[in-house]
């Protein structure tokens, strides 16, 4: 069976997030005052065989831990549609 899955990953709490800094200041001094904050992160679509959505979790969030985030930094919530 084939499953469409969502990966997002955000930065952990108390992370720099020099990007986010970034656009925050940019929007403000365009006017949008009323960004008070701003953050970035990613998402990643995958489609992915797999015999149930169990094992295509565990897939996925082997991914993450090798090569899709940094568990050091980031936070990430998969999604199995």
């Amino acid at each position: 069976m084939t499953y469409e899955v969502t990966v997002d990953i955000k930065l952990k709490d108390g992370m720099l997030d020099p990007e986010g800094d970034t656009i925050k200041r940019s929007l403000n001094l365009l006017g949008y005052n009323e960004v008070n904050e701003a953050m970035v992160g990613k998402k990643i679509y995958l489609e992915i065989e797999g015999g149930s959505r169990d094992e295509v979790i565990e897939n996925v969030d082997e991914m993450c831990q090798r090569l899709l985030a940094n568990p050091v930094i980031h936070n990430y919530e998969i999604r199995v549609d």
